[in-house]
């Protein structure tokens, strides 16, 4: 094995954005990501708050999203919505790009609206993560994407929200490797299920991985490495 748990550990960010999860099931989310020692949860953002209590003395950072899932709020509510998340304990922010704008190719919207949360961001210290949808995206759109948030100093491009006709696929995950700058990490979302999908996106250059089956997932790579599983 080329790899610890810990390394396999580090690569997820463990996700509860699903519109239905209760506050029970939450607690209870964060509470697994704090027992398996993920990289961050990545919550709704009514909830981040009592999640960055939970997880206040561990190693897993508390997250949220903005401008979730359609991106297509005005850059101001964006940068609010972070103002709010780092007030509420946030460490990572995942925000979505305004898709429209990206389809229409307005670069200097996009650009903008990217930088003003970077900036608001990083002078809480949290990092930000820009999600592009790329289900609904050419090439050109996920390739300038690319080398803009490289230009504005973001410090993750993301494939995607999970919520849209299309997952993380090899090829996009290859493709804003090879386009993006190296200090300009890429993270999966939308697809990855298996250690072995895990694995798969990790040899291409994934860093992060938004991921629901954490538990299965880090259970089996303990049971692959000969550990006692939880």
């Amino acid at each position: 094995m080329d790899y610890t748990y810990l390394d396999i550990a580090k690569m997820i960010d463990h996700s509860l954005l699903n519109p239905a999860l209760t506050d029970q099931e939450l607690e209870a989310g964060c509470l697994l990501a704090r027992d398996y020692d993920v990289a961050s949860v990545c919550i709704k953002p009514y909830y981040l708050k009592r999640c960055a209590e939970l997880l206040a003395g561990t190693r897993v950072a508390p997250g949220t999203v903005i401008g979730f899932p359609h991106g297509g709020n005005r850059t101001s509510l964006k940068v609010e919505e972070a103002r709010q998340a780092l007030a509420d304990g946030g460490t990572e922010l995942d925000m979505v790009v305004n898709i429209g704008k990206v389809l229409s190719g307005d670069w200097d919207y996009v650009r903008q609206d990217i930088r003003a949360v970077r900036e608001a961001a990083h002078a809480g210290g949290a990092i930000v993560k820009v999600i592009f949808e790329n289900c609904y995206l050419e090439d050109r759109h996920k390739i300038r994407l690319c080398e803009i948030c490289g230009e504005v100093g973001a410090d993750f491009v993301k494939t995607s929200t999970g919520y849209g006709t299309g997952g993380a696929t090899l090829e996009d995950l290859k493709l804003m490797r090879k386009h993006s700058p190296p200090r300009v990490r890429v993270k999966a979302a939308g697809g990855v299920r298996t250690l072995d999908a895990l694995l798969e996106v990790r040899a291409v250059g994934v860093a992060r991985c938004g991921a629901t089956r954490t538990a299965a997932m880090l259970d089996e790579c303990r049971q692959r490495l000969g550990q006692l599983v939880k």
